[in-house]
């Protein structure tokens, strides 16, 4: 006797399931676990201390000076990238000698590792002989800066990501009927408004997944300040992520270091969560109208 359809496809779901489980929940529990307890390996402290941890959390300056941190690189770089990626992917989408060599190297940055494109520009900082030194008067002097280290995490990302921003709104462009635009322009309309009025909202889907994707992976940001910044000077560009890191691998506090990366991914977990809950919304707004 065979299995019901309804059987079948979760027969076919379990291996998923499982691999999910045990890539992404397993580790998910046994931080939560962790971050329950007073975990010192260097001074040999392991003792269960409950919600300790979070509570010293809500108390720590340096842990609400690290979210502001994190919250303005992500709203910045995210503007920034989205802004600029209109343009690049319009100037993709309409090229045609070329097509093919100019997208591979607009892709260029995207396809560097983090590490290696932070370095880079670490390299352009450089004070004594750094090629932004040399062109900017003061400009070796921007990684030293309370005021604009923060920003020049923020340039390497938009400079980084900026293509990838652009290959998501070239795809949503893509997916729009020429005839419509061609219709606009027939009926008088310019092309800004032909833009508009026509392109930019049914480019809206592609924007929103943009931003979406964006402000996950901008929130997340540890890699490009540890290489430019360290976090300093201070903890003026500190991200969540770093703060993590240092408090769990440098300080050895596993307990308050599982903690803080248990924070960190659920404010990633309620940006996103928000964020599709506000289109499926404005979504159910457009369907009664």
């Amino acid at each position: 006797m065979s299995a019901p359809r309804g059987d079948r496809g979760g027969l076919f779901a379990a291996p998923a399931a499982a691999a999910l489980a045990v890539v992404a929940l397993a580790p998910l529990a046994a931080t939560a676990w962790l971050s329950l307890r007073r975990r010192v390996l260097v001074f040999g402290v392991d003792e269960w201390i409950g919600l300790a941890n979070y509570r010293a959390i809500v108390h720590d300056a340096r842990f609400w000076n690290a979210l502001g941190n994190t919250a303005y690189f992500t709203a910045v770089a995210v503007a920034v990238e989205l802004v600029l990626a209109l343009p690049l992917a319009l100037v993709l989408h309409r090229a045609s000698r070329g097509r093919g060599a100019l997208r591979a190297a607009v892709l260029v940055p995207w396809i560097l590792p983090t590490v290696v494109a932070a370095k880079l520009w670490a390299l352009l900082f450089q004070p004594d002989w750094g090629l932004v030194a040399r062109l900017v008067p003061g400009g070796g002097a921007v990684l030293a800066s309370p005021r604009l280290a923060l920003h020049a995490a923020i340039l390497v990302d938009v400079w980084k990501t900026t293509p990838f921003v652009a290959l998501l709104l070239l795809a949503g462009l893509q997916a729009i009927p020429e005839d419509l635009s061609r219709a606009a322009r027939v009926d008088g309309a310019s092309a800004w408004r032909a833009f508009r009025s026509v392109t930019l909202p049914l480019l809206r889907p592609a924007i929103l997944l943009a931003v979406l994707f964006r402000s996950l992976d901008a929130f997340r940001v540890f890699d490009a300040v540890l290489v430019l910044t360290d976090g300093g000077p201070g903890h003026t560009t500190e991200s969540l992520s770093l703060y993590a890191h240092k408090t769990l691998l440098r300080a050895g506090s596993f307990g308050l270091g599982s903690a803080l990366s248990l924070v960190t991914f659920l404010c990633t977990l309620a940006i996103g969560l928000a964020w599709l809950r506000a289109v499926g919304a404005r979504r159910g707004r457009e369907a009664l109208r």
